[in-house]
């Protein structure tokens, strides 16, 4: 059994309009430090597979089917084996 865990993100390309929302009220709130904010989906599966790539194999076939959206988003999945 394995666990993956996925993070979603916009591509560079498409403007972020909820990260640059929180980014300007991080500045009014005076932390002009905190930048370039991008906003995005973590996304949790546990997955039955005989191995790490078998995992990470069904896994990317369902994010570039359903769990994301891979004309705007950009998705990073990472597969730990769990004890079940």
């Amino acid at each position: 059994m394995f666990k993956a865990k996925i993070n979603i993100t916009l591509r560079e390309s498409i403007l972020d309009v909820q990260g640059k929302t929180i980014e300007h009220a991080l500045h009014s709130l005076e932390y002009q430090n905190l930048n370039h904010v991008r906003i995005g989906k973590y996304v949790e599966i546990n997955v039955t597979a005989v191995s790490p790539e078998a995992a990470y194999e069904s896994v990317s076939s369902a994010c570039s089917k359903l769990i994301a959206n891979p004309i705007i988003e950009d998705y990073y999945i990472n597969i730990e084996e769990i004890s079940e």
